[in-house]
């Protein structure tokens, strides 16, 4: 019981930090500067990881490498932390559950982003943060606005997306027990 409780907080922390690690890198490859007040907590939360790495990992082609090893690094420790606990186990068994970490945390902060964007649309369209979120999200509803475009005046793209991203989240899970048992 004790070991549940630890894992659920270790997971819990490294998800809330994951994330703005995540919101920090997609911040960037987008080329969206948030409001200063953001900007300010989400440089305060990461720079003490993300600049010893940047000295190793310097950006390139635009990307924030240093900031993206952050991210794994952060998926690692508590895969590393329950199988130090419960047994031994392969690198490679870690390195996958790792990167399927990383990717877990994408999709549900890609599906954050796109939820928080309707709440925006429904509630307050022009609040501070909105064309915040709205330029981050761009990139994944543009090509399906061209597809779909507004029908009554509804934008359905951000359902479509939605349902898309939810589907890559079960596919990933559904192929993670096999390719745990291949590499067992």
């Amino acid at each position: 019981m004790l070991h549940g409780i630890f894992t659920f907080i270790i997971d819990i922390v490294t998800g809330f930090f994951a994330g703005f690690l995540l919101l920090r890198f997609w911040m960037q490859v987008q080329r969206v500067r948030p409001p200063s007040f953001l900007a300010q907590a989400i440089f305060q939360i990461t720079d003490w990881i993300v600049h010893p790495i940047r000295r190793i990992i310097p950006g390139f082609r635009g990307y924030d490498w240093a900031t993206l090893t952050a991210v794994f690094l952060t998926a690692l420790l508590p895969v590393l932390l329950d199988f130090w606990l419960l047994s031994q186990v392969s690198p490679v068994m870690i390195l996958i559950l790792t990167i399927f970490r990383v990717a877990q945390w994408a999709l549900y902060g890609l599906m954050a982003l796109l939820l928080i964007e309707a709440v925006f649309s429904w509630i307050n369209p022009h609040a501070p943060l909105a064309p915040f979120v709205r330029a981050l999200n761009e990139p994944l509803l543009s090509p399906f606005r061209r597809l779909l475009p507004p029908l009554g005046g509804l934008d359905f793209s951000p359902l479509l997306v939605l349902i898309i991203l939810q589907v890559l989240s079960k596919v990933l899970n559904e192929a993670l027990p096999r390719l745990l048992m291949t590499t067992y």
